[in-house]
């Protein structure tokens, strides 16, 4: 395999993603622009608590009393394989040590860029924490590892539902793929301020949502129309998500907290968002070390599948 990292990071690369990640990470799992900012005070140093991967006898709730989850999962009229299959391996080694990656990134963000973007590559690139995406609108695809890293905790109370999105959740129903490509569209709409999904990128996860690897998860309306989701990619315990879209007010939180249920549901353990924006940050999103990340990674890479993603883990 070739090794690529340290030979494609320059201090130009470096300079120019750091100028970029503002923009960008905007268009991350929320579809209106927020400026990078730090967790809330106690966020940052939260002690997350320890899990193993067996799912509880009932998910808990993130609900205020008397609220409710929303109905999930309708079956796809269309699915995909029962269970995820491996493609051939990526000729591109990513470095999955936390200290070579601190030395790799030079103190920023991104690694390297170059690659390509073959499912093993992505496969290979998220089991080593490492997430792609174009190093500014028009630039090449870079790969990314945030210090700190943003993840919204499994734990209990680790997603904060508010008084008002717990009334939302009742007016949705959750499904699992099956409207992936009108999701993947919706997020890739390049109007979208910090828009950055590129026909490349949306062809690449459309590969692996073929394979079985990454998934939509969307909020439907009462009147059976698609009113926002979020996709990801899901490699056992781990859901790393990639973005999300609404169309009605709160349809995109809806489809996170449906998320959240399945991943507890099956004892999953890590719910990777890459920035703690401070939209996402208000949901609860916390951010970690780039070190405690690879630790919790892990652990998750070692759970099982949940079976709404066509895994074994849990029952739903």
């Amino acid at each position: 395999m070739e090794r690529w990292f340290s030979a494609f990071t320059t201090k130009r690369l470096q300079r120019s993603a750091h100028r970029s990640v503002k923009e960008l990470a905007a268009g991350i799992l929320h579809a209106r622009p927020n400026r990078i900012r730090k967790a809330p005070p106690g966020q940052k140093t939260r002690r997350l608590r320890e899990a193993s991967c067996h799912p509880s006898a009932l998910a808990r709730t993130y609900l205020p009393p008397g609220g409710r989850l929303p109905p999930v999962v309708e079956p796809s009229p269309t699915p995909g394989p029962s269970r995820a299959t491996e493609p051939p391996p990526s000729r591109w080694a990513f470095p999955a040590d936390p200290a070579v990656l601190a030395v790799a990134a030079g103190g920023g963000e991104v690694i390297g860029a170059g690659a390509d973007l073959e499912p093993g590559t992505l496969l290979a690139a998220y089991r080593a924490g490492v997430f792609p995406m174009p190093a500014g609108r028009r630039g090449a695809v870079a790969w990314w590892s945030p210090d700190p890293r943003g993840i919204v905790p499994l734990e209990e109370g680790g997603l904060r539902v508010s008084r008002s999105l717990a009334k939302s959740v009742a007016r949705f129903e959750i499904r699992v793929d099956t409207a992936f490509d009108e999701v993947i569209e919706a997020c890739s709409d390049r109007r979208r301020p910090g828009g950055w999904i590129s026909p490349d990128i949306r062809a690449a996860y459309r590969r692996l949502h073929d394979l079985g690897w990454v998934h939509s998860v969307e909020a439907w309306d009462r009147e059976g129309r698609l009113a926002g989701g979020l996709y990801g990619v899901a490699i056992g315990g781990l859901f790393a998500g990639e973005s999300m879209f609404f169309r009605q007010t709160d349809a995109s939180k809806v489809a996170l907290v449906g998320l959240v249920a399945i991943l507890r549901a099956a004892g999953a353990r890590l719910l990777d968002v890459q920035w703690a924006t401070a939209h996402l940050a208000s949901l609860g999103a916390v951010e970690v070390s780039r070190a405690r990340y690879h630790a919790l990674l892990r652990e998750a890479l070692a759970c099982p599948q949940p079976a709404a993603f066509g895994g074994a883990g849990g029952r739903w």
